[in-house]
């Protein structure tokens, strides 16, 4: 039979086990949480480009000819998917073809962006089937909105930063009011100094923060809950915009997200351009402002909103997984990239 001493020293030993072993455990959660994420080489005159389609199909290839017309401006080299113009129904190919051209972008080295040429729906369908060895050895920038928030989402659990901004099918070289949106694309990519300073809404919750940057299209963020691409929220600056959606739905959304513990560890919310759907004769009774700021209740972060991006022409680009500083203030409002 065990002595007492001996019984003593083995419960001691088995509580230091568990002991370290959660803070192991802790400290490997807080590693994976406040890691820094791996950003691209920026791009530079002669690097090769990738334009296609992991979406909604494209009718016609005119639509892309402002976006090859810019890369070439930008002295860089565009190749094309081999099933970019490949249609199944709504989308641009099956998903075997749209997935086979975004692993061969993936796991080619000469390509250093991936720039899809339209969001619809779709990117969710293959995710799962992609693999990201070779792209982990060669990061390279993947550039998009609305439906490519899945690849975003994918990019940051990996620990990559990708850029959220316009898309080839989206460009109007000749309209001035995308004039300050293409500039700030090519901020990003070719890693020049990006911040935005813009007008205050009144219904701002004023206030300073610092966080990683994370989200895209809501109805994409709130889609991936409870999948490997859902968000880890501690730390992190949520960003969302959303075209066609009802407010109840948005309402629905949000209470989602904060049911989720979205907002618990959460250093602040850009709300972007959300073009609105028609209630049909049934009026929600509270504005997008009021909806955010409702699910938001319990935190004391700050929040801006009509920040110019998403499905709109004055789309500026925001690179995702970086860290930024929000400054929301009375007048004016700040957000500067680290």
């Amino acid at each position: 039979m065990m002595s007492l001493n001996k019984l003593a020293l083995f419960f001691t030993l088995c509580f230091l086990s568990v002991y370290c072993n959660g803070l192991r455990a802790q400290n490997d959660v807080a590693r994976v949480i406040t890691r820094d994420l791996v950003r691209p080489a920026y791009l530079k005159k002669g690097d090769t480009i990738m334009i296609l389609a992991p979406a909604g199909k494209i009718n016609d290839k005119k639509g892309l000819d402002a976006g090859i017309e810019l890369a070439n401006h930008w002295g860089l080299v565009v190749f094309f998917g081999n099933h970019l113009l490949s249609q199944d129904n709504s989308f641009a190919g099956t998903d075997e073809e749209r997935l086979e051209d975004l692993q061969n972008a993936l796991d080619d080295p000469s390509i250093k962006a991936i720039w899809a040429a339209r969001g619809g729906y779709g990117s969710v369908r293959i995710i799962d089937d992609l693999d990201f060895s070779k792209f982990m050895e060669q990061p390279k920038w993947v550039i998009g909105y609305s439906d490519i928030t899945v690849l975003h989402n994918k990019l940051h659990e990996l620990g990559y930063q990708s850029v959220h901004g316009q898309m080839p099918l989206t460009l109007n070289l000749e309209d001035p009011v995308q004039k300050e949106s293409i500039e700030t694309l090519y901020k990003t990519l070719f890693g020049k100094k990006l911040q935005y300073k813009f007008d205050s809404s009144a219904f701002n919750r004023l206030g300073e923060s610092s966080g990683q940057l994370v989200g895209g299209n809501l109805s994409i963020v709130y889609s991936m809950l409870a999948s490997d691409t859902n968000l880890n929220m501690h730390g992190k600056v949520l960003f969302i915009e959303d075209v066609g959606e009802a407010l109840y739905h948005i309402d629905r959304m949000m209470i989602s997200l904060k049911r989720a513990g979205y907002f618990m560890d959460c250093k602040g919310i850009i709300v972007g351009n959300f073009k609105l759907k028609s209630n049909e004769g049934n009026p929600f009774g509270k504005t997008l402002e009021e909806i955010v700021l409702e699910a938001a209740e319990g935190t004391d972060f700050p929040i801006v909103f009509d920040f110019p991006a998403g499905h709109v022409d004055d789309n500026r680009s925001l690179l995702l997984g970086s860290y930024v500083d929000i400054n929301a203030a009375k007048n004016k409002s700040k957000i500067k990239f680290r």
